[in-house]
């Protein structure tokens, strides 16, 4: 699959979480962040949207501890939370 195609479908999953809260989360970080990220950068977030929507949040706010296969730049940057733009 080209670069093009992944990054669709990876911004579309990202946005498709099933709860607002978890959509502007997951979908802004995506937003922010995706579109420099390298092929094993990808990967990580791939791996990361399998995972529950309540455990992704949970690491993000810090009230359970990130598994070893997130922790890194990459969960430090979704853990700052400052890409995140609610519209009121």
């Amino acid at each position: 699959m080209d670069r093009e195609t992944r990054l669709r479908r990876l911004a579309f999953r990202a946005w498709h979480r099933g709860t607002r809260e978890a959509d502007y989360m997951i979908g802004g970080f995506f937003d922010r962040y995706g579109q420099s990220w390298s092929d094993a950068e990808l990967d990580w977030f791939e791996m990361l949207i399998e995972e529950q929507d309540v455990d992704i949040m949970a690491w993000a706010i810090g009230t359970q501890p990130v598994p070893d296969r997130f922790a890194g730049p990459q969960m430090d940057a979704f853990r700052q939370l400052d890409f995140i733009n609610i519209p009121r």
